[in-house]
């Protein structure tokens, strides 16, 4: 059994490294989507209110409210795979959470690229246009950052730096999957600058 977890600003490839691990049958968990129903839940679109919703749950259930909700579907996605990602934790208090629930099988790994990188890409995705916007990008940063992202960034096993081409980070992401953060440390040995 193995747990990856990613964390990473708005941007960093957080979102790739799941798609190439349901490309690869590997059972992917989003946090944001406890936070999406909880949206729904209350009657609201998620589109515009995540980040208000985010931290309510966070004030109503704890700051590591968004985590415990997210167990029970990792447990559940366990049941069928030996490798689970979890994506979209934004805390230290919930790196802990995960710590204690998965032990030495909770791996964490941080992606990282510079905010010109990440609002680049934003811009190109059309996903959320808002983000295209420096000011609002730097806004949804100081949100993450203050739900104490860069400490759960510190916290990380292992860093990828998602600067170099897509496939190169997809061959990382790939070998993190296949052989965990030694894979990860072989493929950045042999892969071009």
């Amino acid at each position: 059994m193995r747990v990856i977890g990613t964390v990473g600003l708005p941007g960093s490839g957080k979102g790739e490294a799941a798609t190439v691990a349901e490309e690869m049958g590997i059972p992917v968990v989003t946090m944001g989507d406890v936070i999406r129903a909880a949206c729904r839940d209350r009657g609201l679109d998620p589109a515009k209110h995540h980040g208000e919703i985010a931290k309510a749950l966070r004030e109503e259930n704890g700051p590591d409210a968004i985590a415990q909700a997210s167990l029970p579907k990792i447990d559940d996605a366990l049941t069928g795979a030996d490798t689970v990602l979890v994506d979209g934790i934004r805390s230290g208090v919930e790196v802990e959470r995960f710590e204690e629930a998965f032990g030495d099988d909770f791996v964490l790994v941080s992606i990282e690229a510079p905010f010109e990188v990440r609002a680049d890409r934003l811009g190109e995705r059309g996903r959320d246009h808002s983000d295209a916007d420096e000011e609002r990008l730097r806004e949804r940063d100081d949100r993450e950052l203050g739900f104490g992202l860069d400490r759960a960034m510190a916290r990380s096993d292992a860093v990828i730096d998602n600067t170099r081409s897509l496939d190169a980070f997809r061959r990382r992401i790939r070998a993190l999957f296949e052989d965990g953060v030694a894979g990860l440390e072989n493929v950045e040995a042999t892969d071009e600058p």
